[in-house]
């Protein structure tokens, strides 16, 4: 699978808006017309500044309310050898897997690494001011909404990366980031799933990251794209209200029901679990009646019965990958950002044997 990292312009917010209430260094710099550097040595206080720029400075920091911070320090003595990483989940195995890979890449590197969830009930900028303010840098896992939100909302001057669904052809993401071809891998296997002799694919699809409708979604894009490209007009999508596998057993209920659907891929394994269990309980059989795979290989995936077929992805790389960009900007390149092309190997879906028929 590709993994790709991008540099883009972040966002500012003025000193006097909501929610950054706090001015942050560059605005003081602006202010008083010198460089943030300046400023960090203002408020260290360096002696090497002359005394009509420090007054310049303070005058600046007076009237925009600033307040020193663990980043400022960070800025102006060195690296803080700390990560943060915001996400809005820690169970679902694509998360936990993800967050495996800052977690061993921080320690072999000597960095300390903290976790904040963030949930809908959450000031999410009042979470974000919170966690630049630990020093350091901060990077987002942002799979879901909620993630991809707090991903738009962190402040330009805080170094920031990301682990973030594919986006769409033609973007990239705000700030730099890592991310799957799940789009490819998906289109795979429904192309999988047409070589057994369906004749048609249904799909149970996962949230998107942006809240549109659940088609939009590079896992049900792949699907689709493999049925256009067969010459067959992709089926309405199912799901996209819920990961777990409780959404993927209602989806399946309705599956069940409807005898012309012998093939199911799902936008995880959690919800293939669901599926697999509303498929028994409709008395239809696996593989015999209906194929299914899942996507993640989750470490249950190789223990149900019938075993699934799922394809893997490499979350801890992700992970690993997106540290190594953020730890890039925190010691080297935080005053020249650059972009970042990494890439990774993808799997087939993984043949268990049970559901592929």
């Amino acid at each position: 699978m590709d993994v790709t990292g991008h540099t883009s312009p972040g966002r500012h917010s003025g000193p006097g808006q909501e929610p950054r209430k706090a001015a942050s260094i560059r605005d003081v710099a602006q202010a008083a017309g010198v460089s943030y550097q300046t400023v960090s040595r203002v408020i260290n206080g360096h002696p090497n500044v002359r005394e009509e720029t420090r007054k310049r400075v303070e005058a600046a920091i007076a009237t925009l309310g600033f307040r020193r911070n663990a980043t400022a320090f960070a800025l102006a003595g060195g690296v803080t050898r700390s990560v943060t990483v915001l996400t809005s989940n820690t169970t679902l195995h694509g998360y936990a897997a993800t967050l495996q890979g800052p977690e061993e890449a921080a320690r072999a590197a000597g960095y300390s690494l903290g976790v904040k969830v963030v949930t809908p009930e959450d000031d999410l900028d009042r979470t974000i001011s919170s966690a630049a303010a630990e020093g350091g840098g901060l990077m987002v896992i942002g799979f879901d909404r909620l993630g991809a939100s707090a991903l738009r909302r962190v402040p330009a001057d805080v170094p920031c990366a990301a682990v973030v669904e594919a986006p769409p052809h033609g973007r990239t993401p705000p700030r730099p980031a890592v991310w799957a071809d799940d789009r490819e891998a998906a289109r795979t296997a429904t192309a999988y799933l047409l070589e057994l002799g369906h004749r048609t694919v249904h799909h149970v699809a996962i949230p998107t990251s942006d809240g549109t409708r659940r088609s939009a979604g590079p896992r049900a894009q792949g699907w689709r794209n493999a049925l256009e490209q067969a010459g067959i007009t992709p089926p309405e999508p199912h799901g996209g209200k819920g990961w777990n596998a409780q959404a993927g057993y209602d989806e399946g209920r309705k599956l069940a029901d409807t005898p012309d659907v012998t093939a199911i891929p799902c936008g995880n394994d959690d919800l293939a679990l669901g599926v697999l269990r509303a498929l028994h309980h409709a008395g239809r059989s696996v593989p015999e009646d209906v194929s299914v795979i899942g996507f993640d290989d989750a470490p249950h995936s190789g223990f149900l019965t019938p075993s699934l077929t799922t394809v893997r992805m490499d979350f801890q790389g992700l992970g690993r990958d997106a540290f190594g960009l953020l730890r890039s900007r925190l010691e080297n390149d935080f005053q020249h950002p650059r972009s970042d092309i990494r890439r990774h190997r993808a799997d087939h879906p993984r043949k268990l044997g049970a559901t592929d028929a």
